[in-house]
């Protein structure tokens, strides 16, 4: 079975990095920042006392109690799978589609990476038959899958995997003796906390499942690079962690100091943090909602965002109309959507879908762009949606959508 290429259509080096969330850094987290600014000390590798201990306390109020010597941190999630799959070893299985910073560091490693097709209900999760049949035909062939990486609050899809998919997926993988990453960078996004039930694997699979988190899907700024994994607590855990260890240390992956003790901060999750994570949480669904409906509305299809900062649309419906434009492929798309919305709209194919299928990703920070006061006002705001700038910004991404549905209608059969 021939492993997923790499993409050929479209450099790695121009793919989307994650979502901003388009807002003026929280001063209490800019506060801590600053005053770190003169520690001239860098921070240990693999991350020291005061934010390993943040971090495990971060995760004990999730349900998942950890101990220090089980958790590491590094400058960002990339670093951190990087480490994993160099420690694990073979080949490597993913969803399709799935966050686009997953497969090039499988591939910088010469690992093989296996796409699998998510259900329909959501994405981050791979099928579990197509799990099953996936690993069945890779061992037929040679190959060696060992690592599963996947996301219950998924980057792309913005989808949350229900309980029950989850549980399937996670029994096909044991059974395959696969071990699993968990990328958990978004879960504190879910838009409806109250209607939404997010489960970790870890809860599911204790013995079997990492969990890395990078801290600039909601409690720092992307520009502020920091993410933290949780290792299984038996023997095996502890043998993974020291090569990850290893391999940070060989990396030179270490934190920088002033933004550890910003990290640690956040981790804590004191007032101020949650806060603006609530309200940043509340700001995003609203606009992403609106994404959806523009979309929509226009013909498209896409899941309803469940969770982070961005929709996932599959623009196939409105294909006649994009080829008058000369748009084929998902590259061709993400031209032409970035020039007539004036914002990134990276396609499927950097996430690895099929380059032929019309599927971008959208992303709500965008949309906030403004003067400072501006961005500021969209996390005061009880009305966000009808600040002034957003609303023309929302105005203009539903102009687009519709005029490519006007055309779509117009290259219809008379019936």
């Amino acid at each position: 079975m021939r492993p997923t290429d790499p993409e050929g259509h479209g450099p790695v080096r121009y793919g989307p990095p994650l979502p901003g969330d388009g807002l003026p850094v929280l001063p209490e987290l800019a506060a801590v920042l600053a005053a770190a600014a003169g520690r001239a000390e860098s921070e240990l590798i693999g991350g020291g006392g005061g934010l390993l201990a943040a971090a495990c306390r971060y995760w004990g109020r999730r349900g998942l109690p950890t101990e220090p010597e089980h958790a590491v941190a590094a400058p960002g999630a990339p670093a951190l799978l990087l480490a994993l799959t160099a420690a694990i070893g073979g080949d490597v299985l993913v969803p399709r589609p799935c966050a686009a910073w997953w497969a090039p560091y499988a591939r910088l490693l010469g690992r093989p990476v296996f796409h699998v097709a998510t259900p329909a209900e959501c994405g981050g999760v791979p099928d579990p038959y197509a799990l099953l049949e996936t690993v069945r035909r890779v061992r037929a062939e040679g190959g060696d899958p060992r690592l599963l990486v996947l996301s219950v609050a998924d980057d792309p899809t913005a989808t949350v995997a229900p309980p029950e998919v989850l549980h399937e997926t996670l029994e096909a993988a044991t059974g395959e003796g696969l071990h699993l990453v968990s990328d958990e960078t978004w879960r504190d996004t879910v838009h409806a906390r109250h209607d939404t039930v997010l489960l970790s694997p870890a809860e599911m699979l204790p013995e079997q499942v990492t969990v890395v988190t990078d801290l600039s899907g909601a409690h720092l700024p992307p520009g502020w690079p920091a993410a933290v994994a949780r290792f299984p607590a038996d023997s095996a855990g502890d043998g993974l962690h020291a090569r990850v260890l290893d391999v940070l240390t060989a990396l030179g992956a270490r934190i920088a100091g002033p933004v550890a003790l910003a990290a640690a901060y956040a981790l804590e999750e004191p007032e101020p943090v949650t806060e603006r994570v609530a309200a940043t949480v509340r700001l995003h669904a609203g606009v992403a909602a609106a994404v959806h409906a523009a979309a929509v509305g226009a013909g498209a299809l896409a899941r309803p965002p469940q969770a982070g900062r961005h929709a996932y649309v599959d623009f196939g419906p409105l294909r006649a109309a994009l080829s008058a434009h000369g748009v084929g492929d998902a590259q061709d798309l993400e031209d032409f959507l970035a020039e007539r919305l004036g914002m990134p709209a990276p396609g499927g194919h950097r996430f690895g879908d099929d380059l032929g299928a019309l599927r971008v990703r959208l992303s709500t920070g965008p949309l906030l762009a403004g003067t400072d006061e501006e961005r500021a006002e969209c996390i005061t705001s009880p009305s966000p949606l009808e600040l002034p700038h957003v609303q023309r910004a929302l105005i203009h991404l539903k102009s687009v959508f519709d005029d490519l549905r006007d055309e779509a209608q117009r290259w219809e059969p008379p019936r």
